[in-house]
């Protein structure tokens, strides 16, 4: 991977950490259950920091601004777009929105191991396996909450 392309895998993964804020955000304005609407605000922060950390190695310069950036409206086509969309044509669904994340999550862990084993630069393949383990935890919890809820697994 040469080095403009592991910059466009760095801002694309800062815009997919910012997605996946999004989406819990959307997700934690919108559940009735008081720990599973914290549960996704507390995603969302942490997603919040996956996006920084990604910024931190970011050396392009079509992002200024970290808070200018994470402010920007929701990218309409990304994958956690297009799943809360699924979730708004159902009406809002607490059990499907689990569902969903935890969906996404797992996609979104195996996507940043898989980076990190293409990236020679040792910092920067860091950076995508502590994200991919937080993913992982991330994850567990929605699991934890959704079996906590629902009575089952994921």
């Amino acid at each position: 991977m040469n080095r403009i392309e592991l910059q466009q895998a760095i801002r694309a993964s800062m815009q997919t950490e910012k997605d996946a804020m999004d989406y819990y955000q959307y997700g934690a304005e919108r559940m009735a259950e008081d720990k599973a609407r914290a549960t996704f605000a507390l995603l969302a922060r942490e997603e919040y920091q996956h996006a920084e950390s990604f910024y931190r190695i970011y050396t392009g310069q079509d992002v200024p601004s970290f808070e200018a950036f994470m402010k920007t409206p929701p990218n309409t086509g990304s994958s956690w777009w297009k799943t809360l969309q699924q979730l708004l044509v159902q009406d809002f669904d607490e059990r499907k929105a689990l569902e969903l994340a935890i969906e996404q999550e797992e996609t979104l862990e195996k996507e940043l191991r898989a980076m990190a084993a293409k990236i020679s630069d040792p910092d920067v393949a860091r950076v995508y396996l502590a994200n991919a383990s937080s993913t992982h935890h991330h994850l567990e919890v929605i699991e934890e909450e959704y079996r906590a809820m629902f009575g089952m697994g994921g």
